[in-house]
């Protein structure tokens, strides 16, 4: 055995000292991820081509409650709960002349709303999505065109008055995609109503509370959270971010999951790959206007590219708030956080369920960093008993 071999060998026995070996098999297996918690969920859907994640995640949350509380698997449905929320938006729309947007968005709060004034039902009380016009899932292409248009002529039209009969036609469209909204349904043997059914589920919509942490408002009060889908002008707790990162750490340990809303348009949401993370280094390949791009006729516009890296940004209350001011960080996705894990160097991930069917390698679920949780999180829907009592008193719901 040479002295280089020697060296290597008596390195080995060294506590703290990782082999090359070693580093490089958990470079490899970087994606494989030990479970720390991991709370029950349903299985999961997938939204296909329709703008309704919120309507996914918020009900696929209220889903994985009902486990927590003891109640059993429940499916609840998500065409009623769009319908629902559909014809309130077209209403305001119209109201506003247009200045509140209609789209097939929405937010976590439409459908703790609709929980509330309207109740809800189980899916089989329902046409399956997509069935009523040939579809096996959602497909919203052509009824966003519709409806999108129909709100626009009236809420942007020159009017002096507009007909009363105009929520009938609307509501008549959307009854032909959803199905006839049903007054009464039956469950078990037992016959219940939308609101009935909320009782009987037990679920409390008043115990739900919406979090976020931005400086532009003060900590530890409510705001109207600034985005488009926020259109019934749902508040917010805000915190400071620590405390914000605690409260989410803490309910899932504690057993408790929660709707995320989140920015996914990062170049470190690597959906596929079932990662998403905030990279320390990021190469800019946008060669538009330099010399080289003049002189090769290389003009590619590719954004940034991430580069191979065990680091992640740091992120801070300064950093988050900026990537809000500047349209960085938008309003693009909901999901369900129900878990965390972490990977064989020892960094934690939340364990998310998604709403794009059984895709990846994990199968329609991935991991999120804490950083970049930190840094894109919009907001969440959370049970107020989920939060320490520490931070629950500062908002003054203990």
């Amino acid at each position: 055995m040479n002295k280089q071999h020697l060296l290597a060998a008596a390195l080995l026995l060294l506590p703290g000292v990782l082999s090359a070996q070693e580093s490089t098999a958990c470079a490899k297996d970087s994606a494989k991820f030990t479970v720390i918690q991991e709370n029950p969920i349903t299985s999961i859907k997938d939204q296909n081509q329709s703008g309704t994640c919120w309507a996914y995640s918020s009900l696929g949350f209220f889903e994985a409650e009902l486990l927590r509380m003891g109640k059993g698997e429940h499916d609840l449905c998500e065409s009623f709960l769009v319908y629902k929320t559909y014809m309130d938006r077209a209403d305001k729309a119209v109201r506003t002349h247009g200045d509140v947007s209609f789209s097939q968005g929405g937010s976590f709060y439409d459908a703790v709303y609709c929980l509330k004034h309207y109740g809800i039902v189980p899916q089989d009380a329902m046409p399956a999505p997509g069935s009523l016009y040939g579809d096996s899932l959602f497909n919203f292409n052509q009824l966003d065109a519709v409806t999108s248009a129909y709100v626009k002529a009236l809420a942007k039209g020159e009017h002096k008055k507009i007909s009363l009969t105009w929520r009938k036609d609307l509501n008549s469209i959307y009854e032909n995609y959803f199905g006839k909204l049903p007054a009464t349904f039956t469950v078990n043997g037992k016959t219940f109503t939308p609101q009935s059914y909320v009782e009987y589920l037990g679920i409390h919509p008043d115990d739900y509370v919406s979090l976020t942490s931005y400086t532009h408002h003060p900590f530890y009060t409510k705001f109207i959270l600034e985005i488009q889908d926020n259109w019934r002008w749902a508040e917010s707790y805000n915190l400071p971010l620590d405390e914000f990162m605690e409260v989410m750490d803490y309910a899932v340990r504690h057993g408790y999951c929660f709707a995320w809303g989140s920015d996914v348009s990062e170049k470190g949401f690597q959906s596929r790959e079932g990662i998403a993370c905030v990279p320390a280094k990021i190469a800019n390949t946008d060669m538009t206007g330099s010399d080289a791009a003049r002189w090769t006729g290389t003009n590619q516009k590719n954004g940034a590219v991430i580069k191979a890296s065990d680091d992640e940004l740091t992120i801070t209350q300064e950093l988050r708030q900026r990537g809000y001011d500047n349209w960085e960080t938008t309003d693009d996705h909901g999901m369900v956080v129900y878990g965390l894990a972490k990977d064989c160097k020892g960094n934690e991930y939340f364990m998310v369920k998604n709403s794009w069917g059984d895709y990846g390698p994990y199968h329609g679920m991935f991991y999120a960093s804490k950083p970049f949780v930190a840094y894109k999180t919009m907001n969440i829907i959370i049970h107020k008993d989920a939060l320490p009592k520490s931070i629950a008193k500062k908002l003054g719901l203990k």
